[in-house]
């Protein structure tokens, strides 16, 4: 297989070229949130632009230089789809999306407010990621687009370390679903910055990618438990795991109940409801020590389900998250909850 490799002056340049709506997003250290972790974090809120997401950068960049046919196909959990219905919309390109049955709501709605076609099939993602590139294949007019695999979506969300760099970080902490946003934000910063540890998050749930990574062969794997859908992959897309070999220097993996914990301390301390996926890197924080003097996480979306906020009822074992530092009473050491760099 044939792997086109990043850029990180693609990357430069895409910061220049990406709809500033996209762009230049808030990233600040909250007291609060560091006092309760035990230490600096630095937090980079992706939900504050019009998908409330990351996802727009990539779907940008990709429809803005990427020679497409008249009509896109792709696949999503839902907020990727809507990043190519918000883009496609804006450029007059038609936007088909693959949906799982059991898609959070929320987004297919979206998704259609913003203007694409969803199709909802298969059990989960890469059932309907299967779908689409299927319904592609025999339309002559579409082009099957998939998350992962596109080198400018990748180089898209690597602008993420372009704002970061001030800041001179010991480390990034990234939620991996696909891979194209670490794999962007690492080939930036190992380029850039060779220091700075690039840490990915897998939910333990959902660990295909962190195996993949481990192992440098992209295996399936069974069906996927967790309730964050945005990085529920089940089979890994190849080049974005050699695009992660390259640059990612550890990928840890966290419990359900670490991303139920992680969503209350960002409710609690920043005020902000994320959907699951978006507060993974907070959840490592709780359960591993990262071993980083300064950090900075991505809080990659709050596309909440309507389920969410039943979720996050008051735990009555748990009511005080400035209690005491995560090194205190959430570090798990023993969890074999960690994949060793390759």
């Amino acid at each position: 297989m044939t792997v086109t490799r990043l850029s990180p002056d693609g990357i430069d340049e895409a910061a220049r070229l990406i709809d500033p709506a996209f762009l230049h997003t808030p990233q600040f250290s909250d007291p609060s949130l560091s006092r309760a972790l035990g230490r600096d974090i630095v937090v980079k809120v992706e939900t504050l632009n019009p998908l409330r997401s990351f996802k727009g950068r990539g779907a940008d960049l990709f429809l803005r230089q990427a020679a497409v046919a008249r009509y896109v196909v792709c696949a999503s959990a839902g907020n990727f789809g809507q990043a190519m219905a918000y883009v496609g919309r804006t450029r007059g390109i038609p936007v088909t999306v693959f949906a799982a049955h059991d898609a959070n709501p929320n987004k297919v709605a979206r998704m259609r407010e913003l203007g694409a076609e969803v199709v909802l099939s298969g059990a989960d993602f890469d059932a309907a990621k299967d779908a689409a590139r299927a319904y592609a294949g025999t339309r002559p007019e579409c082009v099957f687009v998939e998350d992962g695999d596109e080198p400018l979506i990748a180089e898209g969300a690597g602008t993420i370390a372009v704002e970061l760099a001030p800041l001179d970080l010991d480390a990034i902490v990234v939620p991996v679903g696909n891979g194209a946003l670490i794999s962007g934000i690492g080939c930036w910063t190992k380029a850039r910055s060779p220091r700075t540890r690039i840490i990915g998050v897998c939910a333990a749930g959902a660990p295909a990618m962190a195996t993949s990574w481990r192992t440098g062969v992209p295996e399936p794997t069974g069906p996927v438990h967790t309730m964050a859908d945005g990085i529920a992959v089940r089979v890994p897309v190849p080049a974005a795991v050699a695009w992660m070999r390259e640059v990612v220097d550890e990928v840890l993996l966290v419990e359900e109940d670490d991303i139920r914990e992680a969503l209350r301390l960002v409710r609690d301390t920043l005020g902000l409801i994320l959907e699951p996926s978006g507060a993974v890197g907070i959840a490592a924080a709780l359960r591993h020590d990262l071993g980083a003097a300064s950090f900075a996480t991505i809080l990659t979306g709050g596309n909440f389900s309507p389920d969410l906020l039943r979720e996050l009822a008051p735990d009555p074992a748990r009511t005080d998250h400035t209690a005491s530092p995560a090194g205190a009473t959430h570090q798990h050491p023993s969890s074999s909850t960690s994949a060793t760099a390759p």
